[in-house]
């Protein structure tokens, strides 16, 4: 009872058990009466950890080429389940602003990710970092030795390690906390005494569920403007509580603990580094920019040429058209309807012809039943065993679109050969531009299979973390089926990464997906799923995109206007409108429901939305040049406003603006009837319209205009927008130059033939960097000139 609610560690975190003294002193650990805790917040542990509860002792520790290794011995035997006696500690000083801490069994080997991180060849010189450690019981604490802040304490709480129930918690130097995905939240998460789950899961984004994908990385902004990034490589089930002393625990049910540290000291800098062990993001082709248009519902491919002919009647800009699996034959991947979709050869090559580009859905169920007795894919597939299978050593079947299904493992290498040459072959008849992977949690219309799944500690493990459905099984496959690498267990997380590895051409290829792990941008882009046609499913993106930005996943979107609902004309409006500003901007919504895109609109806003759409694309040079710095360095390209102003605290739970790179500011509106908008504008200079703003304002906002602002001493690079790429590509660059108070600006671009693979390393491009001093005439200090 001494120690303080903030500071309590909960020794009981199973759900749907009554905590009775009992049970909690049985673990070592000290209880408080519910009715004694009345006046505590809901969330704080009635079950917790004493100060000195018994841990692993730290009994040897001896330098390494690149840092130290330690021996870690069970002091009492743990409360979960074949407990691992002997731990091994290693510690690598990777960088002097990279650290890397590995904790695992010393005797059996455990699943690791295979993540193929660039090896520190020596020990860092000069760390930004100093790191203690307590022996008994074992502990760690990390400190960044400029300003003595402690980032990490892990002896607040006790280390355990059992072989499914992993677990370790650290105090935090402030409650400035983003990453964590994927959820539905606001970009600074609570510390509340919330918990967030990551475990991959079908489901559409609601808040407090764990949704498509997992990224157990969070960066931390610190006091004073500083940041730090950590990131846990493991793809196991797992939960991070949160608490507000403020502190944090990981919890996971296998793997190792395998944590990198990240110091910055800026939040870019931390996203760098955390990049330069996942991966740097691909470089998208020009077109994937542009707008692209989908429903599910067309019914005919017809009725989706007439679509695309009415964008083009209006000359709204479009650069892709996308179909559903209305298209296939009974839902069947690497098929289409030959009947209601019989032209849809004749479409693509109408798109090819206009400077357009098609993209289809593929979902890696594969059907297992089909009425005329021959199906390629799956017969192939079975000849071949790609297929995952059951603990008996037969496909594994389960439910989705097409019916009964089996799924591809794409932990192996051969499923990856079977499935290009399935686009391959579907290529020759459709020859679609990029593909649109979807159900890869991977999603199950049943729990598990058609038999269920078998008894056990890997599909009933000791401990569930708090999933949606309470089970591993949940609308997915059984956590006991056997692939290639593993079980199901440890690579359900990594099922989306795994099937977004497609080369189809030699030209850039263009994979949005919507499971993801982290290096997931080195492969695909991501949209954040099936929201709704409201008001806040249009406010709950940004954060939503905030956050990927953070997972290094620069090609992000949502799917403008909503997909499930009828949306209205002025949510639509306000929605394309921001929409136009996502670094993936894509219209969608479902069968069943009015049709969405811009043409079905009356003539004002269907105006409105062709404006805002024009403004993209004069912007694409910008934001092309920003997924190069991404490409390269691991910029972010949309960026929340504590990056560039990481010492205005005020920016720090702002995510209902966002920047593009470092230099435009958007303002949406989000809410209904409004006619104005407030924005919060870090200090400096802000042009709109060649109209000086700075501070908190209140901005008008007509239905038909979405505030932009550009900061003082940028150069945006800018091409006449058109009906599309093909048709604006050869128009005139112009600059745009926002000049700071002593008259100076400056920006960049990057050029090439917005298609080819490679073509910045192998030098088929143009970079140019532009300075400007203003020397007199027309334009002054106060004014954004166009050059």
């Amino acid at each position: 009872a001494s120690v303080t609610e903030p500071l309590r560690f909960d020794c009981y975190p199973e759900r749907n058990v009554v905590v009775t003294q009992e049970l909690c002193e049985a673990r070592g650990c000290c209880f408080i009466e519910r009715d004694q805790a009345s006046g505590s917040r809901q969330g704080v542990p009635w079950c917790f950890y004493p100060p000195d509860f018994p841990s692993y002792v730290l009994e040897s520790l001896n330098q390494t080429e690149l840092g130290m290794v330690g021996l870690l011995r069970r002091k009492v035997k743990a409360y979960y389940p074949r407990d691992i006696e002997t731990l091994q500690l290693s510690v690598e000083f990777e960088t002097d602003t990279r650290l890397h801490i590995k904790i695992t069994d010393s005797s059996s080997p455990r699943y690791e990710v295979p993540l193929q991180v660039p090896r520190a060849m020596k020990r860092a010189e000069n760390p930004a970092y100093s790191l203690d450690f307590s022996r008994e019981p074992f502990g760690l604490v990390l400190k960044r030795r400029a300003s003595g802040v402690v980032l990490l304490n892990t002896t607040v709480a006790p280390l355990i390690f059992a072989d499914q129930f992993l677990q370790i918690s650290t105090t935090l130097p402030s409650t400035f906390l983003y990453g964590l995905g994927e959820h539905r939240s606001s970009f600074l998460h609570s510390l509340d005494w919330n918990t967030l789950t990551l475990w991959a899961r079908d489901v559409p984004p609601t808040e407090s569920y764990n949704l498509y994908g997992s990224h157990p990385f969070y960066l931390l902004m610190e006091e004073g403007g500083a940041a730090h990034g950590v990131f846990l490589l493991n793809s196991n089930a797992m939960e991070v509580a949160l608490q507000p002393a403020p502190s944090l625990t990981w919890r996971t049910i296998g793997g190792i603990l395998d944590f990198y540290i990240f110091l910055g000291p800026d939040p870019n800098m931390v996203i760098q580094q955390y990049q330069q062990v996942i991966g740097l993001p691909a470089m998208p082709p020009l077109w994937g920019l542009g707008f692209h248009l989908c429903r599910w519902g067309y019914g005919t491919s017809n009725e989706t040429w007439q679509t695309v002919k009415a964008m083009r009647n209006y000359q709204i800009p479009q650069d892709a058209q996308w179909n559903d699996i209305d298209y296939m034959e009974g839902y069947r991947d690497f098929t289409f309807d030959p009947q209601a979709f019989s032209t849809l050869p004749q479409l693509v090559e109408d798109l090819h012809k206009h400077g357009q580009h098609y993209v289809m859905i593929l979902d890696p169920g594969i059907s297992s039943t089909n009425p005329r007795g021959s199906y390629w894919p799956f017969d192939e597939g079975l000849r071949r065993g790609i297929f995952i299978n059951t603990t008996e050593g037969q496909p594994l079947i389960g439910q989705v679109w097409p019916g009964l299904t089996a799924f591809p493992d794409f932990s192996n290498q051969d499923t990856h050969q079977w499935w290009l040459e399935n686009l391959k072959r579907f290529h020759a008849h459709v020859p679609f531009d990029g593909l649109w992977i979807d159900m890869n949690e991977p999603s199950d219309f049943m729990d598990g299979s058609v038999d269920g799944c078998p008894a056990g500690d890997l599909d009933k493990p000791p401990y569930v973390p708090a999933v949606l459905g309470g089970s591993l099984c949940a609308k997915t496959l059984c956590a006991s089926a056997k692939q290639n690498a593993s079980v199901h267990y440890n690579l359900h997380n990594l099922y989306g990464l795994h099937h977004s590895h497609v080369r189809l051409r030699w030209k850039r290829p263009f994979v949005i997906s919507r499971s993801t792990f982290p290096s997931q941008g080195r492969y695909s882009g991501h949209w954040l799923g099936d929201n709704r046609s409201e008001w806040k499913d249009m406010s709950w993106s940004v954060p939503g995109l905030l956050s990927f930005s953070l997972f290094g996943i620069p090609l992000v979107g949502a799917d403008i206007c909503g997909f499930s609902g009828t949306t209205s004309e002025e949510l639509c409006t306000r929605w394309m409108q921001l929409g136009a500003f996502y670094p993936f901007a894509r219209n969608h919504n479902t069968q069943n429901e009015k049709a969405q895109d811009p043409t079905v609109f009356s003539s004002e806003v269907r105006t409105a939305m062709k404006e805002v759409l024009l403004t993209r694309y004069t912007l694409l040079p910008f934001l092309y040049t920003l997924f190069h710095r991404a490409h390269l360095l691991g910029d972010t390209v949309m960026r929340p406003l504590f990056f560039e102003f990481p010492q205005d605290m005020v920016t720090y739970s702002i995510d209902r603006q966002f920047l593009w790179g470092e230099s435009l500011l958007v303002t949406p509106v989000l809410e209904p009837g409004a006619d104005s908008v407030i924005g919060y504008f870090p200090r400096g200079l802000w042009y709109d319209y060649y109209t000086v703003r700075s501070g908190m304002l209140k901005m008008a906002a007509p239905l038909d205009h979405i505030n932009l602002h550009i900061r003082e001493g940028a150069v945006l690079p800018t091409q006449v927008g058109g009906p599309g790429l093909g048709a604006s590509r050869g128009n005139p660059l112009r600059l745009v130059a926002a000049l700071s108070p002593n008259a100076v600006a400056w920006g960049d671009l990057f050029w090439d033939d917005g298609e080819s693979l490679d073509s910045f390393e192998k030098d088929n491009y143009s970079y140019l960097v532009f300075n400007v001093t203003q020397v007199g005439g027309p334009c002054t200090w106060e004014e954004a000139c166009e050059l």
